[in-house]
């Protein structure tokens, strides 16, 4: 589907999802004291960071270039650094690198390991949620895009994201063998291995095409719609003068949205002073519930949020219309 070629017998990496791949990874590209370049927000490269004694830079990413990050933003930061962490389609946002967003950042790279001697510079890229772009959006990586890549990209990838399979943990990584060697060293002392039945199934079923995209383009569908019945609402909320925002759905099973609150009233004359307020205060009066992204390493006073449509059905998200009401009902100055 993707286009890549790498050899199964010393190039590619199965283990028990995708995590063990990436806990994996740091420990080998990534010595103590060394630096690791990531996005915030982002999926747990904090953790990773720290169990592999690493030191973190981590880029603020705004939200006018959909919370991916820019080759301006990483550049002053990569002689010091062994790895950089990119996840493409973002975990909390939904959203994609452009061609030339990426491309940039992968000249980076190339340029920095040109002037090296020493260790080069690596990049992991997470691309477990690439097969759910909607649209006209498409999903790139970097060795696709700049082939000289491949001697220092990392990719992860696996089942349970894209075919909402989260009990089925089957991921596996691929790059160049002699970093897919250590990782494997490293996996055989954690006893991290996808089931042998499991691996089996997979097997079958994704060489399966047909099956395959049949499910995928259902799956895509309903995932779609419901993601642009929320993302409309909130414009309309917007339209009329609600202090909420969204960026448009291009991937994955979430929504980034916006309650610019802080600072505001409730009626009972108590202040939303902080993201903590504002969303306890959304959950009792719209009786939504979203993840705000400071629990994915942004500011705590950040306002944006992480909305999931993964665990309802379209007739759910028909109901839009009473969490709607339910905004016109409350009163704030």
């Amino acid at each position: 589907m993707q286009g890549l070629v790498y050899n199964p017998a010393n190039e590619i990496l199965i283990a028990a999802g995708a995590r063990p791949l990436i806990y994996a990874a740091y420990h080998t590209l990534v010595q103590p004291g060394d630096t690791i370049i990531f996005p915030m927000p982002s999926w747990n490269n904090n953790h990773y960071t720290h169990l592999s004694h690493a030191k973190k830079v981590e880029i603020l990413v705004a939200p006018e270039n959909n919370f991916m990050p820019v080759a301006d933003n990483i550049k002053p930061f990569v002689k010091e650094s062994a790895l950089i962490s990119l996840c493409s389609p973002l975990n909390q946002t939904g959203t994609v690198f452009k061609r030339k967003q990426l491309e940039d950042i992968c000249t980076l790279i190339l340029e920095e390991n040109e002037r090296r001697n020493e260790k080069p510079l690596y990049l992991m890229y997470d691309q477990i949620y690439w097969v759910l772009t909607f649209g006209d959006t498409g999903h790139c990586d970097p060795v696709t895009l700049i082939p000289e890549m491949r001697n220092y990209t990392v990719f992860i990838d696996d089942l349970s994201k894209s075919f909402a399979a989260t009990g089925i943990r089957v991921g596996w990584s691929f790059g160049p063998s002699y970093v897919n060697g250590k990782m494997k060293s490293i996996l055989s002392h954690l006893g991290a291995w996808a089931p042998k039945a499991e691996q089996a199934a997979t097997a079958r079923y994704i060489t399966n095409s047909k099956q395959e995209n049949s499910y995928l383009d259902n799956f895509k569908r309903e995932v779609r719609q419901r993601l642009e019945r929320f993302y409309n609402r909130f414009m309309e909320l917007r339209s009329e003068g609600y202090r909420v925002n969204s960026i448009a759905p291009q991937a994955v099973i979430y929504l980034t949205v916006q309650f610019e609150l802080h600072g505001m009233k409730k009626e009972d004359g108590c202040v939303l002073a902080t993201t903590k307020d504002i969303t306890k205060y959304i959950l009792e009066e719209a009786h939504v519930a979203i993840v705000p992204f400071h629990a994915f390493g942004d500011s705590d006073n950040s306002s944006w949020y992480r909305l999931s449509v993964g665990t309802c059905r379209l007739d759910d998200v028909n109901k839009v219309n009473a969490v709607q009401n339910n905004w016109h009902e409350i009163k704030l100055s």
